[in-house]
């Protein structure tokens, strides 16, 4: 076949994951990029010699994780022509609306995502694939946010499962420098306002995102005194999809809460309200982003992604960013890693 074999290796590993990479991002099926993420996977640990060598004999399908069509798409990447099943899902998937829409200069400017999930809670995939992804996107950081431990539905992390996943985002912040994995948690905010995890612990994270994921028709002045207690807790960075509301699937309403409290108490501690990019999400809410910009908070625009290619998603935040006169000097994800650890930085004022 005439290729380097570990160059070859290197070019099929990155054809499968750009495949389910333009999945992700268009919300087609997950099983389908699972399965290519799985293929790629399954390939990477393979020695260079070997990948070229299957091809050849076309025993690649004898691999766990790799079926006809991934190794369809290997073969065509040996071939050293168009791989026609990437060239169909870049026609159709590859270019975005919204490359050249309003969102655009500012999706330009962002710098991180800071919240994400991954295959340690309810993600599909181990951080290094979303880390890789953020990567590819030009970004300089990533805040790795997976669930704290009562949204069981989620397998959220116990204090000891997060401990193991500070030290897996060391080792991997050692390799990929000068790109910065951040360690984080999206912490569960209790019925008290309290947050979902050991305080003594998160001290010890960089981002701390705190949302509201149970008891979401709790009376308003009650869940108003939950968020504000929770926004007011120096150890939260972030106050995730506040509303709570479903636009897809099975839709869900709005938490009804006093906004502005809640947002002045942000905007006075230094919290950024989230604007959610998930399609499913959208959160706040354009008439709560309105009393958000009034009362003087800061912003992140963050995917809630829990797939490499939704961590693309960040540009519809950025089209709702613009739409209320929000610029780089009021979303924290676009400031250097520095800025964006000094809580005085997100101060108002």
């Amino acid at each position: 076949m005439g290729h380097d074999p570990a160059d070859l290796r290197e070019r099929v590993v990155a054809t499968l994951r750009r495949v389910a990479f333009l999945l992700e991002r268009a919300q087609e099926s997950g099983y389908r990029a699972e399965a290519f993420r799985g293929a790629a996977r399954a390939i990477e640990r393979l020695g260079a010699g070997e990948v070229a060598a299957r091809v050849a004999a076309g025993t690649l399908t004898d691999l766990p994780g790799v079926g006809a069509r991934t190794a369809q798409v290997a073969a065509d990447v040996a071939a050293g022509g168009a791989v026609a099943y990437l060239a169909d899902l870049e026609e159709r998937l590859g270019a975005r609306a919204s490359d050249t829409g309003p969102g655009a200069a500012l999706r330009e400017a962002l710098r991180g995502d800071l919240h994400a999930h991954t295959e340690a809670s309810d993600g599909s995939s181990p951080v290094q694939e979303m880390v890789l992804a953020a990567i590819d996107l030009g970004h300089e950081y990533l805040a790795i946010t997976d669930h704290s431990p009562r949204l069981t539905v989620a397998n959220g992390l116990s204090a000891a499962r997060l401990r193991a996943q500070l030290e897996q985002v060391a080792a991997l912040n050692r390799a990929v420098g000068p790109f910065r994995v951040l360690t984080g948690i999206e912490v569960d905010i209790l019925d008290d306002g309290s947050l979902d995890q050991d305080p003594d612990l998160l001290d010890e994270l960089d981002v701390v995102v705190a949302s509201v994921h149970s008891k979401l028709r709790m009376g308003r002045e009650e869940m108003t005194r939950r968020m504000v207690a929770a926004v007011s807790d120096p150890r939260t960075d972030v106050l995730g999809h506040c509303t709570g509301r479903r636009l897809t699937g099975r839709p869900r309403p709005e938490s009804e809460f006093d906004a502005r409290a809640v947002f002045e108490a942000c905007a006075a501690h230094g919290v950024a309200v989230e604007i959610n990019s998930r399609p499913d999400r959208l959160d706040p809410p354009h008439a709560l982003l309105d009393v958000a910009v009034e009362a003087g908070c800061v912003f992140s625009v963050d995917s809630d992604a829990h797939a490499p290619g939704q961590l693309d998603w960040q540009v519809a935040g950025c089209e709702r960013a613009v739409q209320h006169g929000l610029g780089p000097d009021r979303i924290v994800c676009a400031w250097p890693v520095e800025r964006l650890l000094d809580r005085a930085e997100r101060l108002v004022g």
